[in-house]
């Protein structure tokens, strides 16, 4: 593929990550292949994420074909340049397409992005994963690399105000890669979600004490922070989805 936009948009991210004086706290990115396809799984815990998860795979110079949803590629000003970048339009009443384009993508020898939760988690502990990570990964014949970001959701996330003031910490763990074969996707994504889990746990006690106090909204409630349960979170999730609902109805309606 020509990626006569990638590299300018990484130079321009790191100048960004500079001057917002971020911090990346880096761990596995050696278990990133150096050739061939690959698929990158990450927790998604905020806006930003296909942004900082590429930074992943900086060590090896890979570059990352992000699956997104569908309105970033329909939106005026981000669609183009998704498209520039060759990330992969996500229909999510329909994901057949982008589904055999990510593996088709793989196929190819590239790196693929993928977040197996599907939706940003409000209680940024794991939710219930979708099998299509692993069998992407089976169908393409390429390692499943298990990743998770943690800090990210303090620049901008669900139900709070964006705040990109300078001095976060940016952790970025790799895991080794796993190697589904398709035989049992469910097993397998339950093996790729314990993996990640391992992660973020391992992930969360490393960051820095003094970036995340007890009682921090970006900390889990398992942890002692203040962000809602998953329980909760399901709740509030169900109410934003009954709302979209209602305002595209009255959309259609006008």
């Amino acid at each position: 593929m020509r990626d006569l936009t990638y590299p300018p948009i990484i130079l321009t991210a790191k100048l960004g990550f500079k001057a917002l004086g971020l911090r990346f706290q880096m761990h596995g990115t050696e278990n990133v292949p150096r050739t061939g396809g690959a698929l990158l799984a990450l927790n998604h815990i905020s806006y930003v994420d296909f942004i900082l998860g590429g930074f992943a795979t900086q060590d090896s110079k890979r570059l990352v074909r992000f699956m997104a949803k569908r309105e970033l590629f329909d939106h005026r000003w981000s669609g183009p340049l998704m498209r520039s970048l060759h990330h992969i339009s996500v229909d999510r009443g329909d994901g057949l397409q982008s589904y055999a384009q990510g593996v088709d993508y793989l196929r190819q020898g590239e790196v693929v992005g993928i977040f197996p939760e599907a939706t940003i988690s409000r209680s940024f502990e794991l939710k219930e994963f979708k099998t299509g990570a692993t069998r992407m990964a089976a169908e393409a014949g390429v390692p499943l690399v298990p990743a998770v970001l943690w800090g990210t959701q303090r620049l901008k996330t669900k139900s709070h105000p964006q705040d990109f003031s300078r001095g976060k910490t940016i952790a970025i763990s790799v895991g080794t890669p796993l190697h589904p074969t398709g035989e049992n996707s469910v097993a397998e994504t339950a093996e790729l979600k314990a993996a990640m889990a391992r992660l973020l746990d391992e992930t969360i006690r490393a960051y820095p004490a003094d970036e995340q106090p007890p009682g921090s909204w970006w900390l889990p409630a398992s942890y002692g922070g203040s962000a809602p349960t998953p329980e909760e979170a399901a709740v509030l999730d169900a109410e934003e989805k009954r709302e979209r609902a209602k305002a595209r109805a009255a959309k259609r309606q006008r």
